[in-house]
């Protein structure tokens, strides 16, 4: 009984969020709604979800991510996005399309401080504009930004991997460094995309041999700030798991007091400071009352066994495991289509992930293979969500989002391609955790 039920639920949660129903809302309705029919009684279903609730909001591990926001806003706010991108630029200077390499590999290290979209918004403004000044084609360019956009959700720290750690009571820290190889693997793989559509047809990116901005002393001063105290933070919280020295609640801490730091010496003062802490509060109450909602909604699952329920019915039918994933593979795409990436993991890890484990499946490689498809899903048509944040923060009003669509459809393929890569080479996401963490 309580196993349909739960599933019953499972099918209104689905018709609320088609409905337009806000995702947190749905979970805490449909938990409630379930957890009382399972036992009769409002009042035991609301002492049993709140006390859900309270053990959620109790855990050191749900600091880590309003700290890794407020980290990430801080050198945003800073400028040290643009020194990095100008940076990459001298370093890149003699490879083909080599401002859509630098847009990639900005994306990259800036990832590694940022953990969210806001690398989205930041490469759009500076990286986009400079690049169609040079005459690189706009489909191009566009597309360079939005499909490396997503290395943000992968390189640690990483809000996704982060949510994911928390669903499944896996290590944060195992998780975080599960994705520096599979993140490194993505930017080759865009690198490459980009150096050999540049050859091939050198229209779509002019060659330009001469540095973005003229190399004087201040110049050189400002990249050295900004970008050495990028590698600094970089060094300081991931360093500081592998090493053991801090957990990752403690990294994000450090982290968010450093990024601070670079911040003033970089000239932020009283005002943008405040505007940094209160947009890192706006982003993140919306991720911690989803994360609440979903530990009711994964107590409503465990109650009813809906998860061992659906997992013998997949087991049972027998169908080939590779037909088992791909069927999460496009289930994941089309929610990409409609709904955020933290409230697709909410959604669907607590049903998927217990089924990948039965299949005999790495944890830790199939929590990067989730992570990527549920990103390429992010580019997909009607509603990818990260190509409306290109959209909101490109200075041009030309960029159509069909326009962004297009560009960024081979890199929508190649997450795909690294995605399976990692799943066929779990090597690739627990090699390092195996020697870092042992």
């Amino acid at each position: 009984m309580g196993g349909d039920i739960a599933l019953w639920m499972l099918a209104l949660l689905v018709g609320m969020i088609l409905l337009g129903v806000h995702i947190g809302v749905a979970f805490a309705i449909c938990s409630a709604l379930g957890v009382f029919l399972m036992l009769g009684s409002m009042e035991a279903a609301l002492a049993i979800l709140g006390n859900t609730a309270f053990e959620a909001v109790r855990k050191d591990v749900f600091a880590v991510i309003p700290l890794f926001v407020l980290m990430g806003d801080f050198v945003s706010r800073s400028g040290a996005a643009a020194d990095l991108y100008r940076i990459c630029d001298r370093v890149l200077r003699r490879l083909p399309g080599r401002l859509a390499i630098a847009t990639i590999a900005g994306n990259t290290v800036f990832a590694a401080v940022t953990g969210v979209s806001i690398a989205a918004a930041a490469f759009s403004r500076i990286a986009y504009p400079e690049m169609r000044k040079l005459g690189y084609k706009q489909t191009f360019a566009l597309g360079a930004v939005a499909g490396s956009a997503c290395l943000g959700m992968l390189i640690p720290p990483s809000v996704l991997l982060i949510v994911w750690a928390i669903l499944t009571e896996m290590s944060v820290g195992a998780l975080f460094i599960a994705g520096i190889l599979p993140g490194v693997l993505l930017a080759v793989l865009f690198s490459s995309y980009v150096i050999i559509a540049a050859i091939r047809n050198p229209q779509i990116a002019p060659a330009f041999e001469a540095p973005l901005v003229e190399d004087t002393p201040e110049e050189r001063r400002s990249e050295l700030i900004g970008g050495l105290g990028i590698l600094g933070l970089i060094l300081l919280v991931i360093g500081g798991i592998w090493t053991g020295v801090f957990t990752p609640t403690e990294a994000a801490g450090f982290g968010a007091i450093g990024a601070l730091i670079i911040g003033v010496i970089k000239g932020m003062r009283g005002r943008e400071i405040l505007e940094a802490i209160f947009q890192a509060g706006k982003t993140t109450a919306p991720i911690m009352f989803l994360l609440i909602t979903a530990q009711m909604y994964s107590r409503l699952l465990a109650l009813g066994g809906a998860v061992n329920y659906i997992k013998g019915t997949f087991l049972t039918l027998g169908v080939d495991p590779f037909m088992i994933i791909a069927l999460m593979v496009v289930i994941w795409i089309l929610l990409g289509m409609l709904i955020d990436s933290v409230s697709i993991i909410l959604l669907t890890v607590p049903i998927f992930a217990p089924i990948a484990i039965t299949l005999g499946i790495d944890p830790l490689a199939f929590a990067i293979f989730g992570i990527l498809v549920i990103e390429a899903g992010l580019l997909t048509p009607p509603f990818g969500l990260l190509v409306y944040t290109v959209k909101g923060s490109v200075p041009d009003p030309t960029a159509s989002l069909a326009k962004i669509f297009t560009g960024s459809f081979p890199y929508f393929l190649l997450i795909l391609v690294a995605a399976f890569i990692v799943l066929f080479i779990p090597q690739l996401a627990n090699w390092l955790p195996a020697i870092m963490l042992r």
